[in-house]
């Protein structure tokens, strides 16, 4: 951002919640990416190793459900994790016509590394608040996401964008 004034005619929007939630999420996923890119991964990589690591064994199928990522993107997520030893598919015991997926020690590992980076990243979005302001902007912004609902409510989003 070249200049903190907007440009003419412009004021009202800049000013709207929507627009500066829209501005700080678009420099948090750059920060993000950029961190995990040090690693060759990308923030889908990230929830689902972070989702593996959580569930243990897990079907492709819950996985893909729990992480909201579109059953074509979960093969191509999974395969690139599998191909860097990151985690494995052996048959699903209970149904052998599924693969369980496992995080492997190495995938444990990157999985540290990417919440170092990610962090990181995150402490650099923030930079600008002190801590009590962090922490009042998490959870307005928990509010502002999950709605009167509760977190049920933003079940249409992706963990794979953040």
């Amino acid at each position: 951002m070249a200049s903190d004034t907007p440009p003419p005619g412009l004021e009202r929007i800049t000013a709207l919640p929507s627009w500066l939630l829209g501005r700080a999420s678009a420099r948090g996923h750059r920060l993000v990416a950029e961190a995990f890119a040090q690693e060759g991964m990308r923030m889908a990589h990230h929830a689902v190793l972070t989702a593996v690591a959580a569930l243990g064994p897990v079907s492709q199928a819950e996985l893909g459900r729990t992480v909201k990522i579109d059953p074509k993107d979960m093969v191509a997520v999974v395969n690139e994790l599998q191909q860097e030893g990151l985690v494995t598919r052996t048959p699903d015991p209970a149904d052998r016509r599924k693969n369980a997926i496992t995080v492997s020690a190495a995938g444990r590992r990157r999985l540290r590394r990417l919440e170092a980076l990610g962090d990181a990243a995150n402490d650099t979005l923030l930079a600008p608040l002190d801590a009590h302001e962090r922490e009042q902007l998490t959870a307005l912004l928990a509010r502002v996401v999950h709605g009167a609902e509760g977190p049920e409510a933003s079940e249409g989003e992706s963990a794979a964008t953040g």
